[in-house]
């Protein structure tokens, strides 16, 4: 009977490996290497159809791994996505809705909710935090805009932190850069090749332990600088059938996708290629209302950054993980950047706890097997107005069907995006029954998830909606 019994128990944990994929038969678990950028639209790569920027990098990144076109930011802007990206949760939950500090509109119709505006807590736990009881060593560099010194990633868990900044962008991209703490750097240094040199750095150090790499760059985030002999590259490919028209910020990109294969070649010299999951992503979506040229344009998506459209939301999302990965594929699968914290945990083999909330899924058994995830359903909260374009509202996305909400009383917008990307065709009269569907959905998800709305504002002037200035001037 002892035999038997350890027949059985053999044969049971030989079914979870199996329902786990390669990564339980792993020796430890795998290094891991997330590179966020920065305002990067999801048509700002070749590999997503950009005829203008040019990324061989990236491209060849998305050969080696799965590019997903349904990917989505978590947020419209930054400060949002980046705290759903650390902790597993939707902004709406940890009250982290807007941009740190935000932008107020004195004279509009609503009111913002009180939410957080200062700095993500140190109760919420980390990516870093969950990580480091599986024995991973994490190193953040770059872009933080989720609070001052004393909420930098080194008091978030992070054991090493550089290039790290309280502000939402650089101030300049060559050095020196004053909104950049904790990096040095000589005169003519450009921003984006000063982090990846201190990244290489660390990838060269001796790893007893697997390492988790947070790079966030800056780039392509305003203000719009790029090196002169890129710019003038640009310059010279420019022609009247261009949709995306900027050679300054086709600059930046092109210096993006080479410090992307800068950081490639140098997992590939340290032999870590092999045992290290490389994702790239972004926050949010280009900036499509911004400088003279237009910064980026990202048809056929509508608009972009700080407004309620796909083009705001959708990003791009590829992830690289060679012989467990499959190389070369593309889902359509919609995902979202809640969904980092718990594919993470998995990879570390950690058990989630109830305690922790996570609204985001495990990416796991998309891509060891391109098996579906099982969730129904997307959601966004934006109670908030931008510059870009937005008013509050509240998203879902649900199978084809996306549904926008405005909180002012605006009726409600649902589009197919499947048919019809660009959302030109609004069904919400012509489709009642869906619209009161998604809706209420949508509604029910705000009340589980403690939502916060904008309220009526007393101050209310219609000629002067349109004035705003940052929180607190």
């Amino acid at each position: 009977m002892k035999n038997l019994s350890k027949y059985y128990r053999i044969l049971a944990i030989i079914g979870f490996c199996y329902t786990l994929g390669p990564l339980s038969l792993l020796a430890s678990p795998p290094n891991i290497l997330l590179i966020l950028t920065d305002d990067l639209g999801w048509k700002d790569l070749s590999c997503y159809g950009s005829t203008f920027y040019e990324t061989p990098n990236i491209d060849r990144m998305a050969s080696q791994g799965m590019r997903f076109t349904d990917a989505y930011a978590a947020a419209t802007v930054c400060s949002p996505t980046r705290a759903a990206v650390l902790t597993g949760k939707t902004p709406a939950r940890l009250h982290i809705t807007d941009f740190l500090s935000g932008l107020e509109f004195p004279h509009a119709a609503l009111t913002p909710p009180e939410w957080q505006r200062h700095f993500l807590p140190h109760a919420e736990v980390t990516l870093a935090e969950m990580l480091k009881p599986a024995g991973y060593q994490s190193f953040y560099f770059g872009k933080w805009h989720l609070g001052g010194p004393e909420y930098f990633p080194k008091t978030q868990g992070f054991d090493h932190s550089e290039a790290e900044g309280a502000s939402g962008w650089p101030a300049a991209y060559f050095y020196p850069w004053p909104a950049v703490s904790n990096l040095e750097g000589e005169e003519g240094d450009y921003l984006t090749d000063r982090i990846t040199d201190v990244v290489i750095d660390s990838l060269k150090q001796p790893h007893d332990r697997p390492f988790f790499i947070f790079l966030s760059y800056y780039t392509p985030h305003r203000p719009t600088q790029a090196k002169e002999e890129h710019i003038r590259k640009y310059e010279a490919k420019l022609t009247p059938d261009q949709v995306q028209r900027n050679p300054v910020n086709a600059g930046m990109i092109h210096s993006l996708d080479e410090n992307v294969g800068r950081i490639m070649q140098s997992l590939n010299d340290l032999n870590l290629a092999e045992n290290t999951v490389l994702i790239f992503a972004s926050d949010n979506g280009g900036n499509h209302y911004a400088d003279i040229p237009q910064k980026t344009n990202n048809a056929p998506l509508r608009e972009g950054k700080g407004a309620s459209y796909e083009g705001a939301y959708r990003v791009p999302l590829i992830v690289r993980w060679p012989g467990n990965v499959p190389a070369g594929v593309e889902t359509k699968e919609p995902v979202s950047s809640i969904d980092f914290f718990p594919t993470f945990q998995a990879l570390a083999e950690q058990k989630p706890s109830s305690a922790q909330e996570l609204d985001g899924t495990s990416l796991l058994p998309l891509l060891l097997r391109q098996q579906p995830l099982e969730r129904q359903a997307l959601y966004w909260h934006y109670p908030h107005y931008h510059n870009g374009g937005a008013s509050p509202h509240g998203i879902i996305r649900k199978g084809s069907f996306r549904l926008i909400e405005h909180f002012d009383g605006t009726p409600a917008e649902l589009y197919d995006i499947e048919r019809d990307i660009g959302e030109t065709v609004n069904l919400a009269r012509s489709m009642p029954e869906k619209s009161e569907e998604l809706l209420a959905d949508l509604r029910q998800w705000r009340n589980e998830v403690g939502a916060q709305m904008p309220t009526i504002n007393p101050n209310y002037d219609p000629d002067r909606v349109h004035e705003w200035k940052f929180y607190g001037q």
